[in-house]
């Protein structure tokens, strides 16, 4: 695969990267950033300057893309800072990868925004603190390694699928349109929905403010390095604001409820949505995607530092005690996320304080400053969005992985289509059986070396992994043999043979053998396993 941009505190994409792909980022590329002097013993705080420095960098880089998140999940946006305070404050103080930084993720927009359009705003706290409970449960029985395990293109497919439906989406939020309920009718509809816009002077406006906000974060990356201390979602929102204060631009703004009015713990009837199937498969898409995330999101910041590595159990009890209070608060869901925890080791972090201290910042924010939200235009943030999604997508990845792995390519497309198509739980499970069934298929190798010098017997040599995905193609080839002639079948060159294939060549030869000149001679294997 390419080689993919190391996240910067520039990026909007919260996307992971997996621990084993050449994709995650190489601590040799920043290796200035890590510092393995030990500090003095006698200080209590010895990183204390550089922590708190970073810590800011990352509040100013989490303040647009939590705001971001809650609107186009369809909640308040003061539940995406709640959920970036849990993700400091309660996260940020337990043990398991000391410098990842946690909050509200566009990889969850769009399983967020169905959820509370299905169930509603007061079941999403149920949903978020069941989640919650399970990861801690997983962690407990020490399952975060087994996360690992998940094929690498299954969740660059996930992130794929979950971009097209956020790119989807956020271009009707740009325009102050509806979007439809479904992902498919979402991109079917789009070319639709930009001719209507042509025609109204208010849509036209938001879209090229949008447009304008996406164009500064693809810009603002090669800007001069000073330029570029301010993280660049803050600065395309910034402008943004300041246009349509200056220019009294017709745009919507963020509605603005206040801190306390937004949290809405969940209800006891809330509680007894439980009892639907629907919601139990919310909830475990919940569980599987936000571990999934936080856990490659971990292994990614591993290597852009030399400390304490991630415990990864222990990571995913911190995840699960977060997303329980964000659940008890009514607040939406919280992963662990690369853009964030990125801009925290750039910005010179050694320890967890910085990111406890982001917490302690927003939470100052949410309180003293609740109003300027309501100054900043839904199309700014659906451009902050939109680039995020683009970023899911790993184009360049694709056409590598064509070239090199069709397989895997045909996983990653048709796990991203599933998605778009169907939903988010459904995708990510046919992916995972296209993994499972490629995985199965590659194991079966197998070959049949048929000798016939058209005199004496007939040799037949089997060698590999007999299993009852070649069956098919050993009986057609068998089947076809002489039935005049004497038949030797050599399966010592097995290293496996399943039930179903032994029992297969087992009934053909007792066949072949009541139909031909003879038995058919068979030659055991010598050491073979079988299932």
């Amino acid at each position: 695969m390419s080689e993919r941009q190391t996240p910067t505190s520039d990026d909007s994409s919260d996307s992971p990267n997996s621990p084993n792909s050449p994709n995650s980022p190489k601590a040799s590329d920043i290796s200035q950033m890590s510092d393995t002097t030990k500090p003095p013993t006698s200080a209590k705080f010895p990183y204390l300057k550089q922590d708190f420095a970073a810590s800011l960098v990352v509040f100013l880089v989490a303040l647009p893309l939590c705001v971001g998140v809650a609107v186009a999940s369809g909640v308040p946006a003061e539940l995406g800072l709640v959920t970036g305070i849990v993700g400091g404050l309660v996260t940020g103080l337990m043990r398991g990868s000391s410098l990842q930084v946690s909050g509200p993720a566009a990889g969850l927009t769009v399983l967020v925004y169905e959820a509370v359009q299905e169930f509603g705003l007061p079941v999403l706290g149920v949903i978020v603190l069941v989640t919650g409970a399970l990861q801690i449960l997983m962690g407990v029985l020490k399952l975060g390694r087994w996360f690992r395990a998940i094929s690498i293109s299954v969740v660059e497919g996930m992130l794929a699928g979950i971009g097209l439906v956020l790119i989807a989406g956020q271009l009707y939020s740009m325009v102050g349109a509806k979007a439809p309920e479904s992902g498919l009718d979402k991109v079917l509809e789009l070319p639709g929905m930009l001719v209507d816009v042509l025609g109204d002077g208010d849509a036209l406006t938001s879209l090229v403010l949008g447009a304008a906000t996406i164009a500064v974060l693809v810009l603002w990356k090669r800007l001069p390095k000073r330029v570029r201390t301010v993280p660049g979602a803050l600065a395309a929102v910034g402008l943004a604001t300041l246009a349509v204060l200056v220019l009294d631009l017709p745009v919507a703004t963020v509605e603005v409820k206040g801190l306390l009015d937004s949290v809405q713990p969940p209800s006891l009837d809330a509680f007894g949505e439980l009892a639907g199937v629907g919601l139990l498969g919310t909830i475990v898409a919940f569980t599987l995607i936000a571990s999934a995330e936080s856990l490659f999101s971990a292994a990614a910041v591993d290597r852009l530092h030399d400390g304490a590595r991630t415990e990864y159990d222990k990571e995913l009890i911190a995840q699960g005690a977060g997303n329980a209070v964000c659940g008890a608060l009514g607040a939406l869901p919280m992963t662990a996320v690369i853009v964030r925890s990125a801009a925290n080791v750039q910005a010179g972090a050694r320890t967890k304080a910085s990111r406890v201290l982001h917490g302690v910042w927003l939470l100052l924010f949410a309180a003293l400053l609740p109003d300027v939200l309501g100054y900043i235009p839904i199309p700014a943030l659906a451009g902050i969005l939109v680039h995020a999604g683009a970023k899911l997508v790993p184009v360049r990845e694709i056409a590598v992985l064509w070239r090199e792995h069709r397989g895997e390519a045909l996983i990653l497309a048709v796990t991203a289509v599933s998605i778009v198509a169907v939903s988010m739980f459904e995708g990510v499970l046919i992916g995972l059986a296209l993994a499972v069934a490629k995985t199965a298929w590659e194991a079966s190798h197998l070959k049949l070396e048929i000798i016939d010098k058209g005199a004496g017997p007939v040799q037949a040599y089997l060698s590999g992994n007999a299993t009852f995905l070649r069956l098919p193609k050993i009986l057609d080839s068998l089947e076809a043999l002489p039935q005049d002639r004497p038949v030797e079948l050599d399966l010592s060159g097995l290293h496996h043979l399943d039930h179903a294939c032994r029992t297969a060549l087992e009934n053909w030869a007792e066949r072949h053998g009541e139909a031909g000149t003879e038995p058919v001679k068979v030659t055991e294997p010598a050491r073979v396993t079988t299932g």
